[in-house]
């Protein structure tokens, strides 16, 4: 192994390892043009401090030398270059020239420039402004997986803030926009299968879109995405048929359960109004724990980039999931590098799962993780799919660790066989085609491992991997999933 995978511990805190600092680039091109800057070459007047921030001065195209410092607690990163990436390829740099092992960075006091910088964040003024930065934007995302595609709907609708019978006269409009935007779904459903289902593939998508355009006109992004996502089912390959009558009795149950929802449960009913596209708040009590960041990836659409980032609590054994945004093409605020463990308190939303979580504030500095969470069998992992379809039947998946599986080809791709059991959990087919895969079996050699991913109806998309001798996390994700 390079010596930059080693985890070392020295005076300036936790030193990563080279993956969990690419894993923080915002694409592709920055990951290659910070790798080149990770040797001494182009750096001077380096230096870190035992609060885990490091600063150097990195050789500019005009000559003129940028001004780089780092805090890896937050992380957070400025640079006095001109990019708009966060963190660009000069702060990457310098954190792979960091993590190279002691003595590439020396212990010392930082000069005027990086002190004022570090001084200002350790501001509680300041974290406030980086806590409100990272939440984003309040979202209708109770999902735990890649479904999130409605995470920006910010309408004034949503308002809470100000005369409270105002705000309840907005929220009393929207539910009734929304209410006859799921009826006029309810029609365009019902005209599918009176027509056929043949019938969609010769439309087309252009009718999928105009009803969406009008679930968005109704503020019901849930809904809307939901009908885009069924005009991309229609002619899709073979058996497309039975996938979008499966996924259109889902949205019509959606429907339904949103003209009906002052019959339900109260946690049923906040799921169905997180998945029609209401905002969700952070209202639930602290919880504080050592919490292990198990996966850290990003998706992305025209508008949006949406990161996803996984934590399970070493005391509480809860598994949480933190969502942060940036406009498309930026990334979000808000990077864990997998593999490390901070003290930290969150604070759950709403909803029947009650996964999602706000990090609220972080106490002293990571510390690289000591061992793999505990896991179960593929068949407990099922289970546990399954009791969650219970509470929220339009999930798509379900945060899982697998313990002892053996990945093993099979006909229609790849799965996750027990090592001790006949049970074997087939992996999600987009997942095949991720170089995550080809990590995985490099970590196995064939032997068992530990694996946490998404267990849903699709197979099982693993996230990261921990093999038997070693606890080292292993992303098998980058940072940004087509």
């Amino acid at each position: 192994m390079p010596a930059r995978s080693v985890v070392a511990m020295n005076q300036q805190g936790v030193r990563w390892t080279a993956e969990q600092v690419l894993a923080l680039a915002p694409d592709a091109a920055s990951r290659r043009a910070g790798s080149g800057l990770g040797l001494p070459g182009p750096w001077s007047e380096t230096g870190g401090s035992g609060t885990g921030a490091v600063w150097g001065l990195c050789r500019g195209s005009d000559g003129r030398p940028y001004r780089t410092v780092v805090d890896s607690t937050g992380p957070a990163y400025r640079c006095s270059c001109p990019s708009r990436r966060a963190p660009c390829r000069h702060a990457l740099g310098l954190l792979l020239l960091w993590a190279g092992g002691a003595g590439a960075v020396p212990d010392a006091e930082a000069p005027g420039w990086a002190e004022e910088w570090l001084a200002g964040r350790s501001s509680p003024a300041r974290r406030r402004e980086e806590r409100a930065a990272h939440g984003g934007p309040s979202t209708s995302a109770a999902d735990t997986t890649a479904a999130d595609t409605t995470a920006a709907d910010t309408t004034a609708g949503d308002a809470g803030a100000g005369d409270p019978g105002a705000a309840r006269r907005r929220a009393e409009r929207r539910a009734a926009r929304i209410t006859a935007g799921a009826r006029e779904l309810e029609q365009r459903l019902a005209d599918l299968l009176r027509g056929g289902l043949a019938s969609a593939a010769q439309s087309g998508y252009g009718p999928w879109e105009e009803t969406a355009a009008r679930m968005v006109d109704a503020q019901a992004p849930g809904l809307a995405a939901r009908v885009r996502e069924l005009g991309a089912l229609a002619g899709s390959g073979q058996g497309w048929p039975a996938r979008l009558l499966e996924e259109s009795a889902l949205v019509h149950l959606l429907d339904r359960a949103w003209l009906e929802i002052d019959r339900l449960p109260e946690p049923l009913a906040a799921v169905v109004r997180t998945r029609v596209g209401l905002t969700a708040t952070a209202g639930g009590p602290a919880v504080r724990d050592d919490w292990l960041v198990l996966a850290q990836y990003d998706s992305a659409d025209a508008k949006l980039t949406t990161r996803r980032i996984w934590l399970r609590g070493r005391e509480t054994g809860r598994t949480a999931l933190l969502l942060s945004y940036g406009a498309a093409g930026r990334a979000p605020g808000l990077a864990l590098p997998p593999g490390l463990v901070i003290d930290a308190e969150i604070v759950p939303y709403g909803g029947a799962g009650r996964l999602r979580a706000e990090l609220r504030e972080r106490f002293g500095t990571p510390v690289p993780v000591k061992a793999p969470p505990p896991g179960g069998s593929t068949e407990e992992a099922l289970a546990a799919y399954g009791r969650a379809l219970r509470d929220d039947p339009w999930l798509d998946a379900w945060p899982v660790t697998l313990e002892d599986v053996v990945p093993v080809p099979s006909d229609d791709g790849w799965q996750l066989a027990d090592a001790r059991g006949p049970s074997a959990l087939p992996v999600a087919p987009a997942a095949g085609f991720r170089p995550g895969l080809w990590r995985l079996l490099a970590v196995s050699g064939g032997g068992p491992v530990t694996v946490f991913g998404e267990c849903g109806h699709r197979g099982f998309a693993p996230l990261a991997a921990w093999s038997g001798d070693s606890p080292e996390t292993v992303a098998l994700t980058s940072t940004a999933l087509s």
